[in-house]
C-alpha cells in the first residue's frame, strides 16, 4: 500500500502545479519559447477570452520608455547606443510599474499578467527573484516548444508577409536562437518547482490554445 501511494504521488508530481491566485501579490505567468513559437498569438487569444489576463512584453516596455525620454528613457538609449545590454533592474522595474498600474485600474478583480519573453537567462531570473520576491507570485510558466527549423520558417514567412520586424531575417534569427539557449536554465528552474506547462507549439493555433486555455482557466478558478 505504501509503495502504491508513493508511486501515485510520484506520478502526480509530474503534472504542473496550479497555485491559488494571490490576493496580495501580483499574479504572473511567464510565457517562454523560441521566436515564432506563438507566444504573442496565444497571449492575444487569452486576453480576448479572459478579462483578467493582461499581456506585457519586456521588449515593448523598454522601447516605449526609450521613446518617452526622461531619465530612464535616456539611460536606456545610452546603453543601446553603446551596444550594451540594458540592466535587468530597469527591465524589471518597468514590468513592476506596468503591472501595478494595471492592477490599480482593476481593483475589483485580481489580474494575471502574461509576461512574454522574460526571464531569458540566469541574470534575468536572479534579478527577478531579488526584486520581485514578496511582490509577485509566479503561478505558471507556459513553454511553447518548437524546433529551430520551424522557428526560422515561421519568422521568415512572417517577415515576407510584412511583419514590420527588422529581426525577421535569417542572420538575426540565428543570433536570436543562439541567445535563446540561455532560457533552458530558466525553464529547468521552474520545472523543478513543478510550474512548467510544456506545449507542442508546432500544432495548429487552435490545438495549442485549447491546452493553454485549460491551464489559465484552472488558475482563474482557484480564486
Amino acid at each position: 500500500m505504501r509503495y502504491l501511494l508513493k508511486q501515485s504521488l510520484k506520478a502526480i508530481s509530474k503534472f504542473p502545479r496550479y497555485c491559488n491566485m494571490s490576493a496580495e501579490m501580483l499574479n504572473v505567468i511567464f510565457v517562454l519559447g523560441k521566436p515564432g513559437s506563438g507566444k504573442g498569438t496565444q497571449c492575444d487569444k487569452l486576453m480576448q477570452e479572459f478579462s483578467q489576463c493582461k499581456h506585457l512584453s519586456a521588449g515593448d516596455l523598454l522601447r516605449e520608455e526609450r521613446k518617452a525620454g526622461g531619465d530612464t528613457g535616456n539611460l536606456i538609449e545610452s546603453y543601446i547606443t553603446d551596444g550594451k545590454i540594458v540592466p535587468v533592474q530597469i527591465t524589471i522595474s518597468l514590468l513592476q510599474k506596468a503591472m501595478e498600474k494595471l492592477q490599480a485600474k482593476n481593483a475589483t478583480e485580481r489580474l494575471v499578467f502574461l509576461i512574454d519573453g522574460f526571464p531569458r537567462n540566469q541574470d534575468n531570473l536572479d534579478g527577478w527573484n531579488s526584486q520581485m520576491t514578496g511582490v509577485a507570485k509566479v503561478q505558471q510558466v507556459l513553454f511553447f516548444n518548437i524546433s529551430d527549423e520551424v522557428a526560422i520558417e515561421r519568422c521568415l514567412s512572417r517577415g515576407a508577409s510584412g511583419s514590420g520586424r527588422t529581426d525577421d531575417n535569417l542572420e538575426s534569427l540565428k543570433k536570436r536562437l543562439k541567445t535563446y539557449e540561455d532560457t533552458a536554465g530558466v525553464i529547468e528552474h521552474y520545472r523543478q518547482q513543478n510550474l512548467v506547462t510544456e506545449l507542442p507549439g508546432e500544432l495548429s493555433r487552435d490545438d495549442v490554445y485549447s491546452r493553454v486555455q485549460a491551464v489559465v482557466k484552472s488558475l482563474l478558478q482557484s480564486t
